[in-house]
């Protein structure tokens, strides 16, 4: 017996007033590629383990012309839809942020710390890391703005850095929604061996041999207004 499985195939454009333009395509709602208009290319984000050359698998949907047409179609949309929202208030929606390890965290072994920065509009933001307060710049990458479902981006940035005991490193999220910067703080934490168990063992094989039972009990300026096509 033979199963016809659906999957659904989206082509998103998403422009702004201010001139900036993102278009990627989603397989099942999950990002396979993204355009890069200024090197007038396809960027694929599938990862090689899942799919080695995924440009012969999408052959069929991914045309640059097909991107190219939807662009200006989006800028069209952003012309009359401008001319028509004349004073309305600046949409705006704060970021939400976390600051976590990439890997199990080892004293002295190079590690990342990753700043997730989430549901914000419009998309720019500013991030800044600091180590026991002072600011750092090497080492550090910050990703593309990735769109979200509701019209919103999320942002990766990354600090590469060897953990030691004592330092607290943070990261400030600048974005036109907030008041003031938004700041993550985090410190390492090692995991410490311990001897207890060995000397548990030895004690009891001590007691036994005397034959005793022992139990032991052992984290752009201006009007920027989203349009999706």
């Amino acid at each position: 017996q033979c199963f016809t499985i659906a999957h659904e195939v989206v082509f998103v454009v998403a422009c702004f007033d201010n001139g900036q333009t993102e278009a990627q395509i989603e397989f099942d709602a999950q990002e396979i590629l993204y355009v890069d208009f200024e090197r007038q290319e396809f960027v694929y984000t599938v990862p090689k383990f899942v799919m080695l050359d995924p440009s012969k698998m999408f052959v069929d949907i991914s045309d640059y012309d097909d991107a190219k047409r939807g662009k200006r179609l989006c800028s069209a949309v952003v012309t009359y839809c401008t001319a028509a929202e004349k004073n309305l208030p600046e949409e705006k929606d704060p970021p939400e942020s976390i600051l976590y390890p990439a890997e199990d965290v080892q004293l002295g072994v190079e590690n990342k710390l990753i700043c997730f920065v989430n549901h914000f509009y419009p998309p720019s933001i500013n991030v800044s890391w600091t180590k026991n307060g002072d600011p750092v710049s090497e080492g550090v990458s910050l990703s593309r703005y990735f769109p979200n479902s509701d019209g919103t981006f999320h942002q990766f940035s990354t600090l590469t850095f060897t953990p030691s005991e004592g330092d607290v490193y943070s990261c400030t999220v600048e974005h036109s929604a907030l008041e003031t910067p938004k700041t993550s703080i985090w410190e390492p934490e090692f995991r410490r061996q311990s001897h207890g168990p060995d000397v548990c063992c030895a004690v009891g094989l001590t007691l036994g041999l005397l034959g005793v039972a022992a139990g032991t009990f052992l984290i752009a300026k201006g009007q920027n207004r989203k349009y999706i096509v």
